[in-house]
């Protein structure tokens, strides 16, 4: 994993150039990767991936979530306590206080992010209601089974060993007619738009 997820996270540099992070369990067969432009928190605790504080949760999120001040001064009536200054860690908490679906209902923003339950052993994917922030994704045949790629660039996606290039010719057809790819599709077969 480390050699793709480094090779996936450096075609991100340009959007993120404060900081990196990986986070990789093999026997779930999940690795996520991170890079960060340091907006609300500066210091290391505000790094990502980041995990909730049971654990349960690991995210690699993009975004601002406008209402997140609110949310946390909720979620400290309830007994949360915060480590950071980091919208990031209002969410893994009203992960952990409400569900993930929950949460989004009450988020005000523009975001995207990954987040792996590792009770559940789910991956959530998800994108704000209007698409400010892109989220890629595609399932890839590999010698050892499929693989889901995502990102938040498809640069990122093409730099992964499995990814497959191929051209989806009715998506390319639509942007030259329309000048734009119709959603959920892209330019590669194999991959979507959430």
């Amino acid at each position: 994993w480390s050699e793709a997820l480094g090779a996936m996270t450096a075609a991100l540099t340009h959007r993120g150039p404060d900081d990196q992070g990986a986070w990789t369990v093999d026997a779930a067969g999940i690795a996520l990767g991170h890079r960060r432009l340091s907006i609300l928190d500066l210091s290391e605790a505000g790094r990502q991936p980041m995990a909730s504080s049971s654990g349960r949760f690991q995210i690699a999120y993009n975004g601002e979530v406008y209402n997140f001040r609110d949310l946390r001064a909720e979620l400290e009536s309830a007994g949360a306590t915060f480590r950071t200054g980091t919208d990031t860690e209002v969410l893994l908490a009203g992960f952990e206080r409400w569900g993930v679906r929950q949460t989004i209902e009450r988020m005000v923003g523009m975001f995207a992010f990954a987040a792996w339950d590792a009770r559940e052993r789910e991956l959530v994917l998800v994108r704000d209601r209007f698409g400010e922030k892109p989220l890629f994704h595609g399932v890839f045949p590999t010698p050892d089974g499929p693989v889901v790629l995502f990102g938040s660039e498809l640069g990122a996606l093409r730099r992964h060993p499995a990814f497959d290039g191929a051209l989806d010719r009715d998506a390319l057809a639509s942007y030259l007619r329309f000048h734009y790819f119709l959603a959920p599709r892209t330019v590669h077969a194999r991959v979507r738009k959430l």
